[in-house]
């Protein structure tokens, strides 16, 4: 993952919208947990629903989706 920009701090439902703007569609939700997978099914990710994700947790997110902080802030721009 490249970046050089600092990690925001995110509520999770602020994530998910992101990454399905990004390609992900929500697969299904056990317990606190909402899993995503990419359009073409090669990625899952698991997005814990709380209301602020820690920043490591939320690199950890990006690294699994393949997607940079870059493209996380220009899409959260979108979603303001």
């Amino acid at each position: 993952m490249t970046g050089t920009k600092k990690l925001p701090l995110l509520p999770a439902r602020k994530l998910i919208n992101a990454l399905l703007r990004l390609g992900f569609y929500i697969d299904h939700q056990k317990g606190s947990h909402i899993v995503l997978k990419s359009a073409d099914d090669t990625r899952t990710i698991v997005v814990p629903d709380h209301p602020e994700i820690d920043r490591g947790t939320l690199k950890a997110i990006l690294k699994q989706a393949g997607i940079d902080v870059k493209a996380l802030l220009e899409v959260l721009v979108l979603l303001r």
